[in-house]
């Protein structure tokens, strides 16, 4: 009841200005907590949803220089309002992509990879060998998080909650180059102790989900090993024995994309490496969108309901 399709006049295009027509625009869970009003970032009302996706550009303005009609471009940072099928936006909100990578790949990019990619290179040096391990693997950081470390020759570990079609989603996680797919209470198992016969104890830890999950996590963390939380799915805090900071010294610390874009503002060329980075691995074939369900804009309440299930494997695109 939150939600409607409206029909709104365009603004106008003024010279540092650039139309641009939506292609696609996924539905992520941040998106549904702005809307709730339980995410770090509130959008003056009435707002339009949404804070990823891809876009062509129809049109620029006079002083626009970086990009011209034809141009694929996604968001610079949060807040664009993704969900709808034209735009007049600031160019400084706008970054090129590529047209020649799939249109799933760039509808899904500016958030799950790039958190992905920053987890895995900001908080621990990890050589080929070393291994990490995750919760909410299944999520579309875990996807990638799987893949980018494949790329590098790291090691992951994947924990997903146990739930009817798991054997189906093991195969789809080895499939993208997961090396070990666990259900949470498989953490608490002493045959944890075989998986680490053949690879190191992790020294990082993804944690998206908070509450027990994290506890569990945490045992099994190298020492002076790193827990980054990026989510909290449960709505449960990060719980640590304390024995896990005095006798392994294990650091906790946290990770928003949208912090670090602000932080790294100044900085293109962090941003630009890290942009094409991406784009070489889409392009060998090494990170491939999350599992999609493609919706029409206007079957946007259908998609918004299925984003909120349970168990979701599959994230929802408005077409």
């Amino acid at each position: 009841s939150l939600f409607r399709l409206k029909d709104l006049e365009l603004g106008k295009l003024g010279d540092s200005d650039v139309h641009v027509k939506m292609l696609a625009a996924p539905i992520n869970p941040a998106d549904i907590n702005m809307i709730q009003g339980t995410y770090a970032l509130l959008s003056p009302l009435p707002a339009v949803g949404g804070n990823e996706g891809v876009g062509e550009v129809l049109e620029v303005g006079r002083h626009v220089k970086a990009l011209e009609p034809g141009d694929w471009v996604i968001p610079a940072s949060s807040g664009l309002g993704t969900w709808r099928t034209q735009g007049v936006f600031p160019e400084e909100e706008l970054l090129k992509v590529p047209r020649d990578i799939p249109v799933l790949c760039a509808a899904t990019l500016s958030v799950n990879p790039c958190t992905a990619y920053r987890v895995l290179a900001d908080f621990e040096t990890l050589a080929p060998g070393d291994s990490i391990i995750q919760n909410a693997a299944n999520s579309g950081v875990g996807q990638a998080v799987i893949q980018i470390a494949k790329a590098s020759g790291i090691k992951t570990i994947n924990v997903v909650r146990d739930r009817p079609d798991l054997p189906k989603l093991v195969e789809r996680l080895m499939a993208l180059g997961a090396d070990h797919v666990i259900t949470e209470e498989m953490l608490r198992k002493p045959e944890m102790k075989d998986i680490f016969k053949n690879i190191p104890k992790p020294r990082l830890a993804l944690n998206c989900v908070g509450g027990k999950s994290t506890t569990e996590m945490l045992r099994h963390l190298q020492p002076k090993g790193t827990m980054v939380t990026y989510g909290g799915m449960a709505k449960q805090p990060v719980m640590v024995p304390v024995s896990a900071f005095i006798f392994r010294d294990v650091r906790l610390r946290g990770f928003w994309m949208t912090q670090w874009r602000k932080e790294h503002a100044q900085d293109p060329q962090v941003l630009a490496s890290m942009m094409d980075a991406l784009f070489q691995l889409i392009r060998r074939g090494q990170l491939s969108a999350p599992a999609c369900t493609q919706v029409p804009l206007q079957d946007y309440k259908a998609a918004l309901e299925a984003a909120m299930k349970p168990f979701t494997s599959s994230k929802q695109i408005l077409l």
